[in-house]
């Protein structure tokens, strides 16, 4: 073993902070919460602390040889850093927000607090992986760690989304270590600073590096919700708790996605076609999830399909990567910075509805309608991160959309003639904007429904609680954040020096020239996304997703068809149905062939034997007869040969 000793520690602490967390929580419930909120705290610090050699030209790394048959190797470099330190930061504000939020009516914390905890072990170990195979055994430790998230409530719901999420990570994770073992048989290393070297020098055909980043794509891809393994995630966000949510969806997705930036960059680095793959993926995901969030009246299920969407921003960015080549300084910037805002803009949202749900225990608009009113400071935090998300301009999500968005019209500027490719950037393009403007009008109608409207039944009720929703400690947790968001938007240069220091990961460099994020023609882009979002709202939300109840009050309603469900169509029968049939098949034809190949092998020996061998031992003694030979001469399955 060699290297840095702390940043192992980073690895091995939360699942040694787990075990001793449970075994407390075992003989006393409050102590067992102050020490995981310490275990958090003493994470965030640990990495916070290792800032220096992560900065330096060379990062911190460490390495052991033999670890479960294969390397642990760790380091961390800029990007690295910046992605261990949020996700210990997520995880630090989910368990102090924890304390609060279990307190109220909620069963199995001890398994909780000891999977999630487990859990930040895994995912700091994956996003400071430095070798493939380092990523895929934490991947799967996980998947099964976060699995008891999902499943916590134990209903029919949460296990039937936990059962979804299992068969993604498990079905993702042996297709992604099929693309493994060819990735070190092809080119014979699965260290990520390696791939592009051993790329380089590799002469056969590229038909075996696509399909084996596919294969891989397909585990990592699941992972970070991108169409078509998405539908697990609408479903396992809204049953998990709230500060759950916040972690599958802030931080959980980003696994995934570092494993897409390790495939894009450190191996297919400017591969045009893999760029557009990822492209037309990236924009299918964002698109869908943002329209497919225009009908959902479930809070948390609304923000999941968010999730979806943004994580298609995201794609994109990384494809116009590829697309752009050495050109592409602003798709480099922009897909860190928004994988950066996703995941504190989903930690303010889904902690502030876990908020909302500790105390009504409800999750559809029109019972959760009118219970911001009289409730500021819960207002403000949902305000700033729903600025943020929306790409409103002094919010930080509108610095990274802007970047990408710009990545997209800079490589349409550069065709010179209406190609193929112009008229697809072209459709990629209206797709961004459409998709922004979707995200304003879903997340004015959440914002006006719990903030503005009045409940026609329940109003008195939500009233009683303002002043006394939310503890002091829980505050602290979610406010950080939304101001954190606010700062980083109004402060461009803050979110530059990020970009600064995280994208030599992506083989990025400084923009050609400054990006001046107020400036006209960055702003009329958001616009486009605004105005069409308000559009949206008042035209069709207000009046074709709301409808009268028997009392003439205006309620949301869900007007999505129930059999338009890409799980129930697709996936359940083809897991169901269609996968156990060919199983069967296979196991049947395994367990035949061989007996029908026996047969037929003897029967063909029986009968050369007969026609060939016996009649030239009997030259010169008359005819052979059949009493001769013993055997009929048609042999089972072998055709009677007439000379």
């Amino acid at each position: 073993m060699t290297g840095n000793y702390l940043l192992l520690f980073t690895v091995l602490w939360p699942f040694i902070g787990a075990i001793i967390g449970y075994i407390i929580g075992r003989k006393n419930k409050d102590a067992r919460d102050w020490f995981v909120i310490a275990v958090t705290v003493i994470e965030f610090l640990a990495i916070l602390a290792l800032y220096p050699v992560a900065s330096n030209a060379n990062p911190a790394m460490f390495r052991w040889d033999g670890f479960s048959g294969f390397t642990l190797y760790l380091k961390l470099d800029g990007f690295r850093f910046i992605y261990a330190l949020i996700a210990s930061f997520m995880w630090m504000m989910t368990t102090i927000f924890s304390r609060e939020y279990f307190s109220h009516h909620y069963k199995n914390r001890n398994r909780y607090f000891l999977f999630t905890i487990m859990t930040l072990g895994a995912t700091i170990a994956i996003l400071t992986s430095a070798d493939l195979m380092t990523t895929f055994i934490f991947f799967e430790i996980m998947t099964f760690t976060s699995y008891v998230m999902v499943i916590h409530d134990e209903n029919e719901r949460s296990k039937h989304a936990a059962a979804g999420f299992l068969v993604v990570g498990v079905l993702g994770g042996l297709v992604m270590l099929i693309g493994l073992f060819m990735m070190k048989h092809y080119l014979g290393t699965t260290e990520m600073e390696l791939l592009l070297p051993a790329l380089q020098a590799y002469t056969g055909s590229m038909t075996p590096i696509y399909v084996l980043s596919g294969l891989m794509m397909v585990g990592f891809g699941g992972k970070a919700g991108m169409f078509p393994l998405h539908f697990w995630l609408p479903q396992a966000h809204p049953v998990a708790p709230a500060p759950a949510s916040a972690l599958l969806s802030g931080i959980l997705t980003k696994a995934g996605v570092f494993g897409a930036l390790v495939l894009s960059t450190n191996l297919l680095l400017h591969d045009a076609a893999w760029g557009t793959v990822i492209l037309i993926l990236g924009a299918i995901t964002m698109f869908l999830g943002a329209f497919l969030a225009l009908f959902s009246i479930d809070l948390k299920r609304t923000l999941a399909l968010s999730s979806v969407s943004q994580i298609g921003f995201i794609l994109v960015g990384l494809g116009m990567q590829n697309i752009l080549g050495e050109h592409n300084a602003l798709a480099v910037r922009g897909t860190l910075l928004h994988m950066v805002n996703h995941s504190l803009i989903k930690l303010v949202l889904f902690m502030a509805a876990g908020a909302i749900y500790m105390k009504l225990h409800k999750l559809d608009l029109n019972t959760l309608r009118g219970y911001g009113r009289g409730k500021p400071v819960l207002m403000f935090i949902f305000v700033m991160g729903s600025l943020s998300l929306m790409g409103v301009p002094l919010w930080s999500g509108y610095i990274s959309k802007t970047l990408i968005h710009e990545s997209i019209v800079e490589q349409i500027w550069m065709m010179t003639s209406y190609t193929n490719m112009a008229t697809m950037l072209r459709v990629v393009e209206s797709f961004f904007t459409l998709s922004g403007g979707f995200t304003v009008a879903y997340m004015t109608k959440l914002f006006v429904a719990i903030f503005v409207e009045k409940n026609p039944y329940h109003q008195d009720e939500h009233d009683k609680l303002n002043g006394n929703y939310m503890s002091g400690l829980s505050i602290f947790a979610l406010i950080v954040p939304a101001v954190m968001v606010f700062v980083l938007g109004a402060f461009p240069q803050l979110m530059n020096m990020i970009a600064d220091f995280g994208q030599v990961f992506m083989h990025g460099h400084a923009p050609a020239h400054a990006v001046h994020y107020f400036a006209w023609a960055n702003l009329k882009g958001a616009l486009a996304s605004i105005s069409i979002g308000l559009i949206t709202y008042f035209l069709i939300i207000r009046n074709v997703m709301m409808a009268k109840d028997e009392n003439g009050n205006l309620m949301y309603v869900n007007i999505w068809p129930s059999f338009v469900d890409l799980e129930k169509v697709v996936y359940e029968p083809l897991l169901m149905h269609g996968l156990p049939f060919l199983g069967a098949l296979g196991s049947r034809i395994i367990s035949v062939l061989p007996t029908w190949l026996g047969t037929q092998v003897y029967s063909l020996y029986k009968y050369t034997q007969r026609k060939f061998y016996q009649p030239l031992n009997t030259i010169g003694t008359g005819p052979v007869s059949d009493d001769m030979l013993g055997e009929d001469l048609e042999a089972p399955g072998v055709d009677k040969v007439v000379s």
